[in-house]
């Protein structure tokens, strides 16, 4: 594990934007306590939490996909270098337009933050029938509960679309959708069944 903590300092001095401690340790003991072992990531930055995710068992495959060429080439090195190449497939390309014919257990949203809804109705397919789509940046560093917070005119916009987001998760019909204030916020999104009750998930925990 001394090269994940030396991926986990290099992001740090480079300002490359990674999960939170308790937010990438909540979805890893998700991952065990659901006995997840296929992961689709939107959003490979340079590899830490795709890296995190294999890690936890042997028999976890984790898909991966980065817009970003410099974050791409950067998490292939960090993958290849851990030795995690045969389980970790990344991708190079933009997710809104990139086709996934598997299912996964596990879909972590974790890419362009303006794109939430649009990454949400076009992967949910690609859930196995207990599948979860897990989202993170939901609080964007307090500034969706406190617009306040910031004066930039980007920055506004974006936090609208994630208010937007949030409020799309709520009201969802399909799927019931629960919120926790761990890291920068994050959402557990599961397929309602016949039988479920209805619960739109409007408590953070």
């Amino acid at each position: 594990m001394e090269e994940i903590s030396e991926i986990k300092e290099y992001a740090k001095e480079h300002s490359v934007p990674i999960m939170m401690d308790d937010g990438i340790e909540f979805i890893c003991n998700y991952i065990r306590e659901n006995n997840v072992q296929t992961v689709l990531e939107l959003g490979t930055a340079i590899g830490y939490s795709a890296m995190r995710f294999a890690n936890i068992r042997d028999d976890i495959f984790v898909s991966t996909i980065e817009i970003d060429i410099e974050r791409y080439q950067q998490a292939v090195r960090n993958i290849h270098d851990n030795n995690l190449m045969d389980r970790i497939t990344i991708y190079l390309g933009n997710a809104l337009s990139y086709t996934f014919k598997e299912k996964f257990d596990l879909i972590f949203i974790d890419a362009a933050k303006s794109q939430y809804i649009n990454y949400f109705e076009k992967y949910k397919n690609n859930l196995t029938e207990n599948g979860v789509i897990i989202s993170d940046n939901l609080f964007f560093h307090g500034m969706v509960e406190n617009i306040n917070l910031t004066h930039n005119y980007s920055t506004i916009k974006l936090i609208r679309k994630l208010r937007k987001y949030i409020d799309f998760l709520k009201s969802n019909q399909e799927f019931e959708t629960t919120f926790y204030t761990l890291g920068d916020g994050i959402s557990v999104s599961k397929r309602h069944h016949p039988n479920s009750a209805n619960n739109k998930g409007e408590t953070f925990l």
